[in-house]
């Protein structure tokens, strides 16, 4: 088979799990709804069990359920009949996976929770199957062309496709936002790029707070003492009200011989940039990026003239965040 030949399946293999995307866009229906409301308000569990390629399919959404805060794992069928049908509690829910939904894994599955009236969630393809009939929620899932006629290929890929979209509706129905996943991946890349600038902004004493009548003279042994190249010039009520930097200082000085006599408020930029402390710290590198600086700002939504912090364009860029 030449490489043209090669590209030429892939390109059919893909456009096979495209069709099928398309009918199980269509297919989505009201026990869809039902299937979100009942996961996102289960007290419990959510457990995903399949045979074969749809146990790992099981695996996966399970582990997407629980990254956006529905707490879900996988049970795998062959072991369910030998001993672990008892990690099932009455107020879990119950999602079973099978293309032909005949399965024979799954029978023991479904009487266990048929007897015990735990919820059961049916991802299936076919009407007149076991599961089908026996579920409480029926996803059903369009038939679809396989590769080949009968490599588990576009059946699996919309059982995918479903699962995430399960994952996702929960996850919006629970209002579970940036900083709720941040906790759940709190390593790795995707951890880096879910800090935020209160994660980590310089804060306390480390900040060079100045008061705005304080001379230049002393307002320098600060600067030189913080060693943050900023000074952040606030006024009797502690609210921010400018920022010197080092830079400014060299061009003040240019043209100034007494600017050490001066007070603060005399060369201070007025207006400095804030980034509130809840803000994703890639998107405080991206606002000094396009400013042109190297330092922000942190404030409170709430307090927004108050000063609680300083991010630095170098302690981002040390936390491996781009």
């Amino acid at each position: 088979m030449t490489n043209k030949k090669f590209i030429s399946t892939a390109q059919d293999v893909i456009n096979l799990e495209i069709r099928a995307l398309q009918k199980l866009k269509k297919s989505i229906n009201n026990s869809f709804n039902k299937a979100v409301n009942k996961i996102a308000q289960c007290q419990s569990k959510v457990i995903l069990c399949g045979v074969g390629k749809s146990g790992l399919i099981a695996s996966k959404i399970a582990a997407t359920l629980a990254s956006v805060g529905t707490p879900a794992f996988n049970l795998a069928a062959s072991e369910a009949s030998h001993g672990d049908l008892g990690m099932i509690s009455k107020n879990d829910i119950l999602i079973l996976i099978s293309n032909s939904g005949q399965t024979s894994e799954l029978k023991n599955i479904i009487q266990y929770a048929k007897r015990n009236k735990i919820l059961l969630i049916g991802i299936v393809s076919k009407k007149e199957s076991i599961l089908y009939k026996a579920s409480d929620i029926k996803l059903l899932i369009p038939q679809v062309t396989e590769a080949e006629g009968i490599i588990p290929t576009s059946s699996t890929t919309s059982q995918l496709a479903l699962g995430d979209a399960l994952a996702i509706c929960s996850m919006k129905y629970k209002k579970f936002g940036k900083l709720d996943f941040k906790k759940l991946h709190p390593a790795g890349s995707l951890g880096a790029k879910l800090k935020t600038v209160e994660d980590i902004m310089i804060t306390g004493n480390k900040i060079p707070f100045v008061s705005e009548n304080l001379k230049m003279k002393l307002a320098l042994k600060i600067l030189s003492k913080k060693k943050l190249g900023i000074l952040i010039v606030i006024n009797n009520k502690n609210k921010t009200v400018g920022i010197i930097t080092d830079g400014q200082i060299r061009r003040f000085t240019e043209k100034n011989t007494d600017f050490q006599s001066l007070p603060v408020k005399k060369i201070m930029t007025k207006k400095p940039i804030f980034v509130e402390k809840d803000e994703l710290a890639a998107k405080a590198l991206s606002v000094m990026n396009n400013k042109k600086i190297t330092s922000l700002l942190v404030n409170k939504r709430e307090k927004p003239q108050k000063t609680i912090g300083v991010i630095h364009i170098h302690t981002i860029l040390q936390s491996n965040i781009s």
